[in-house]
């Protein structure tokens, strides 16, 4: 499938049901659901999720958005709930060092997020293949819109989605040259 070593995406039908299993069952913790969450919804690699703040949580309007590029990304219901949940319930918070952390996801350490160190095993314990999982949602997100405009919204490079767009049969080779 490709170059040695690259792994394969799951299936969206696998995605999906990791992706209800995540948001319904409450094994495993908020914090480490929600960041398995934003592996398989929105693909976004470990070292950007951790470095998420509660100012990327936008909830001025009627809806949740979530900053990750430009413009801001719509986070559904129920994620959105929990999205929320995570942001007034965040662990780490009571130590005098984290007191007024602005991360979503604070660490041990003063100042610094959660460590993919850290959450990756914690990841997998609940079943998710972090890699596998981030591919097949990238891959399902560049076939329901434009890679380019993925690759905005998303925080990702246009080069990144184009990539995926190509492996995962896409049909807008037009967009943009019309």
């Amino acid at each position: 499938m490709g170059r040695p070593g690259q792994q394969t995406p799951i299936t969206q039908h696998r995605r999906l049901a990791l992706l209800r299993k995540l948001i319904t069952d409450e094994t495993g913790g908020l914090r480490t659901r929600m960041a398995a969450i934003l592996v398989l919804l929105y693909a976004q690699p470990l070292s950007r999720r951790l470095r998420l703040t509660i100012d990327d949580i936008d909830t001025t309007g009627p809806d949740v958005l979530l900053h990750l590029g430009d413009p801001p990304t719509l986070v559904p219901e129920p994620v959105a709930a929990l999205l929320l949940a995570l942001r007034d319930q965040r662990t780490n918070m009571r130590t005098a060092t984290n007191h007024d952390a602005r991360w979503l996801f604070p660490g041990r350490r003063a100042g610094q997020p959660l460590t993919p160190g850290t959450i990756a095993p914690l990841i997998r314990d609940l079943g998710v293949p972090t890699v596998p999982g981030r591919l097949a949602a990238l891959r399902q997100l560049v076939l329901q819109a434009p890679a380019p405009v993925v690759a905005q919204a998303l925080g990702f490079h246009h080069h990144t989605t184009q990539r995926h767009h190509a492996a995962a049969g896409g049909t807008w080779n037009r967009y943009g040259k019309i």
